[in-house]
């Protein structure tokens, strides 16, 4: 009697958590998980995420390759978005991420079982996509990348850059599309944030964290970028640009100066922070 009530407290507290979590993930931002139209950014690559969380699909004749996951909760619209465009979930050959959390990669684990796809990720992120601790996918990776490593199928081919501070294996992703007869440079920025508690100074756990970065906007300046696209929709103005493109305008994503303005902007404030906490050692960021 005492241990089945002792296992129901547990499982009741188990269900209380994933409430918790599911609140807060709402909290965080209400376009994480709220549902956003497909569509053609270029050539033979789409948005497929939510309005926030942003995935992307890349079709080929071979079968289609899919950038980050979001939450394990998201992977149903993503599914319904991919069906929406006219393309089939389960052609799905290869999954990427743009980085290892939660909000990006959640969702790989369902992802590659459901569709049997090979999942291939820098290697600094590896341990962190393999974990099988809470949030983390705990997903076995068919490939190990490493920076400047390429990836190909049916004509598509896509670059890995390791762009690392948010995590040790941030990836941008490049990859050149066909457009009106033009060739676009597309820009998948991975992150360049400094989230609240990183510590750049002091790190045990990340020594080089702070180089890192530096590493990471030296890459991103040096990027040849016609379509300005990230990890987060909120980077490059999807929303609005979203309207721009739907009200007919000459397609809104193709943003260099954009691009430009935004990885000087981050860069600042990343230097800004870095200043701060070599001068407050042990503050994190907020």
């Amino acid at each position: 009697m005492i241990r089945r009530s002792l296992f129901l407290i547990f499982a009741f507290s188990l269900v209380l958590s994933a409430l918790s979590n599911s609140s807060l993930r709402a909290q965080a931002n209400p376009d994480w998980h709220r549902p956003f139209p497909a569509f053609k950014i270029a050539g033979n690559l789409y948005y497929v995420g939510t309005a926030d969380l942003a995935v992307y699909l890349i079709h080929t004749p071979q079968g289609n390759i899919l950038i980050n996951s979001d939450f394990t909760e998201d992977v149903p619209l993503i599914h319904k978005s991919i069906e929406q465009l006219g393309f089939k979930y389960g052609d799905t050959k290869i999954l990427l991420i743009s980085h290892a959390h939660g909000d990006h990669d959640e969702g790989m684990g369902l992802m590659k079982k459901v569709t049997g796809a090979k999942l291939m990720v820098m290697d600094a992120d590896v341990p962190a996509e393999e974990s099988t601790a809470a949030g983390r996918p705990g997903v076995h990776v068919d490939r190990i990348l490493h920076d400047r490593d390429t990836v190909e199928l049916g004509g598509a081919k896509l670059t890995a850059h390791l762009t690392p501070g948010h995590t040790k294996g941030c990836t941008t992703w490049t990859m050149q599309v066909q457009e009106g007869g033009r060739t676009l440079n597309a820009v998948i920025v991975g992150s360049p944030n400094v989230n609240a508690g990183y510590l750049l100074v002091g790190n045990k756990d990340y020594p080089q964290i702070a180089q890192d970065y530096v590493k990471t906007f030296r890459v991103l300046k040096g990027l040849p970028c016609d379509l300005f696209l990230g990890a987060h929709g909120g980077y490059f103005g999807l929303k609005a640009k979203y309207e721009k493109m739907k009200a007919g305008a000459t397609n809104p994503l193709i943003d260099p100066d954009g691009y430009k303005a935004y990885v000087a902007e981050r860069d600042a404030t990343f230097q800004k922070e870095w200043k701060r906490q070599q001068e407050n050692p042990g503050s994190p960021a907020k």
